[in-house]
């Protein structure tokens, strides 16, 4: 094929027009014939990928069809730039799939819903798996059709870059660097007199977040966004949502990590605070409609996708990589959430890795073994838990043994992500150079639960790290060879809109005298968290310094940041941090979701914004930044979709090139 190929048909519209808004019959197919890929797709040269093709016919509703029955007799062509349309099979040189049938329901509107009324839906499909490279017209009903357009983008000819570090802040805004900036670095008459690691980037762009077929995403479709360079669905990684019952046959989409491996044979790391099944990173080796496969998941890490799907051979794969580092400890204890009560540990030191429970043992892990650190159950501690209320850390039996005994001994982000550069420097075979991604997750998972400071202090420790990142590859001789970047996935609707009194809120007796505690303008005064020189302030005051610079010097003071929220449940402000742990703003009730009785109990009541069956905040619209340093980094200034992340990242890589 030409290193560029665009296809371009005429659409002629089948029965009606599937709704945008909250029910679809299948968000990415408008018509009664679906194509996987949609239209509007973009590919790396070379990169594989599944096509499935469905026809509906709906039994009941606005789009009934022919009673229900579904025309099996459809056709499928591809043309490459002005030649004719080639017969699938023909273009690929593949046989023809067995036809596959099935139904689904669904309900067009709230209405609906709300009546019960729900409309079945009968489905013929077809998939073509992995074919390579190329593009789409579906013939069903007699003559409709739906035409994807797909084009294949000209690759970069020469590798700039022998590394990327990938730094995902999971949720992170701008509000949320300016506010972390606000509590950790001083300021005299308006001037700041340090800055932020990220606020001294070469580069700075804006990505766009939408949705395959919602204009808010959730973790699971951006990653796949910003790892395929192709949009998806809500809880869909590396895969577009077909409407089967099986979540794991859905058309598959490689990712940048299996293109790394597959075409230059390089180092592959995945470090996060989350629980490593968790879907930015599992979306890096992961293929499945469902993020909440956690078990398949991991077994997708050591084995591959066609380890969770043997019904056919998906090609390529993240080939066991070199570094993971996490938590989620219940996916590997065997009888836990392992599949098939497999002892995940033990595969895992089958197939050559070290096995590796705490900070202690991470410091002294060698550098040149396969390594697999699980430090915890579930999401590891957060920074200020860790680091400033360290109790917080015992009773909670969360040790990645299983033992029962309590994770007391946790690395942070830094800890974490300085050990994978040298393993992954050390495995580095010739100079085919890594790849990693470094996720701050937490940001995010604290934002959800309405805990700003964590979320901040997680917000900072991945600034912290990028910092000593940038100084460790220089340090090595690979900050010039290293492209590094660092953005969110996806937006809070968090910022800060003024000071607050915390004492003079606490001291008030009803909602509106409490809220008088909140300054704004002229009286937001100035931040109370860095303290220079002098003695500290009163022992209500939580302090730490070991930590260095660019942390805050005290995390309660009286005089702190009034913040709100874009979406929210009914909950109670007082502006504090919660030094008890982790915050939980709201509790269930037979009324639904409810203002937890015991939370920030000095406080005022905030009224919701969002349905009283969510417990907690919900993700934004917001652009997210993009901070770049290094070779091809020039690549990531100004405004795009959060599919350029991917291709940027594969051509500074030339993952394109046709000799990879």
């Amino acid at each position: 094929m030409p290193p560029r190929t665009s296809i371009l048909f005429l659409a002629l519209a089948g029965a009606g027009i599937v709704s945008a808004q909250t029910f679809q019959r299948l968000g990415t197919c408008p018509t009664l014939g679906c194509v996987f890929p949609p239209d509007q797709t973009d590919f790396l040269a070379g990169q594989l990928f599944d096509i499935r093709l469905e026809v509906h016919a709906p039994v009941n509703g606005s789009e009934a069809y022919n009673g229900g029955i579904v025309n099996e007799k459809f056709s499928f062509c591809i043309q490459s730039g002005k030649g004719s349309c080639q017969d699938v099979t023909t273009f690929f040189k593949l046989r023809d799939p067995a036809l596959e049938k099935w139904s689904f329901s669904y309900f067009e509107d709230l209405f609906a819903r709300d009546a019960g009324e729900i409309t079945v839906v009968n489905v013929a499909s077809k998939a073509y798996r992995a074919p390579g490279t190329y593009k789409a017209k579906l013939t069903y009903n007699g003559g409709s059709t739906t035409v994807a357009t797909w084009t294949v983008r000209e690759p970069a000819t020469q590798r700039k870059a022998k590394n990327v570090l990938l730094f995902i802040g999971d949720g992170m805004t701008q509000p949320m660097i300016t506010a972390a900036r606000l509590i950790a670095h001083k300021s005299i008459n308006g001037k700041y007199q340090s800055l932020m690691q990220m606020d001294q980037m070469d580069n700075l762009g804006h990505q766009m977040t939408h949705s395959v077929d919602s204009f808010i995403t959730d973790s699971a479709n951006s990653a796949t966004a910003l790892y395929t360079g192709k949009k998806s669905s809500v809880n869909a990684l590396n895969v577009y949502a077909d409407s089967s019952k099986n979540s794991f046959d859905d058309p598959k989409i490689e990712t940048i990590a299996e293109l790394f491996r597959r075409r230059i044979g390089g180092a592959l790391g995945i470090v996060s605070t989350a629980f490593i099944a968790d879907a930015t990173p599992a979306a890096l080796c992961a293929h499945t409609r469902d993020r909440g496969q956690y078990a398949a998941v991991v077994t997708e890490y050591l084995y591959g996708a066609s380890a969770v799907n043997a019904s056919y051979a998906w090609p390529t794969s993240c080939d066991a990589p070199d570094v993971i580092f996490g938590g989620g400890a219940e996916q590997f204890i065997a009888g836990k959430g392992s599949p098939n009560g497999t002892d995940f540990y033990k595969a895992f030191e089958t197939k050559g890795y070290n096995v590796i429970y705490s900070n202690t043992e991470l410091k002294s892990a060698p550098v040149k073994e396969k390594t697999l650190g699980i430090f915890s159950t579930g999401n590891m501690a957060k920074w200020i838990d860790r680091n400033v209320l360290t109790e917080n850390l015992n009773g909670l039996k969360n040790s990645p043994t299983g033992d029962g005994s309590d994770a007391t001994d946790q690395p942070g982000l830094k800890d974490m992500t300085l050990k994978a550069i040298d393993i992954l420097q050390a495995r580095t075979k010739r100079n085919s150079g890594w790849f990693m991604m470094s996720e701050a997750a937490s940001i995010d998972k604290m934002m959800h639960a309405l805990d700003y400071d964590r979320a901040l202090g997680e917000l900072l420790e991945l600034d912290d790290t990028i910092r000593a990142s940038i100084a460790h590859l220089k340090k090595i001789g690979e900050y010039e060879n290293t492209l590094i970047v660092v953005t969110a996935d996806h937006g809070h609707g968090f910022d800060v809109f003024g000071g607050a009194d915390t004492k003079y809120i606490a001291a008030q007796r009803d909602d509106r005298s409490k809220r008088g505690g909140v300054g704004t303008y002229g009286e937001s005064g100035l931040s109370g968290y860095t303290v220079s020189e002098g003695s500290l302030p009163n022992n209500n005051t939580i302090v730490y310094g070991s930590q260095g610079p660019n942390f805050p010097v005290q995390w309660n003071p009286r005089y702190t940041y009034a913040a709100g929220f874009g979406a929210n449940p009914d909950h109670r402000e007082s502006y504090v941090l919660n030094t008890e742990g982790p915050r939980v703003a709201t509790v269930s009730s037979p009324e639904g979701i409810v203002v937890n009785p015991t939370d920030n109990v000095d406080g005022f009541n905030v009224g919701g914004t969002i349905g009283t069956t969510e417990s907690q905040g919900v993700h934004s619209l917001q652009d997210v930044s993009v901070f770049a340093n290094g070779p091809g980094s020039e690549a990531f200034r100004g405004v795009y979709s959060a599919v350029d992340i991917f291709f940027k990242m594969a051509d500074a890589l030339a993952l394109g090139r046709a000799n990879n």
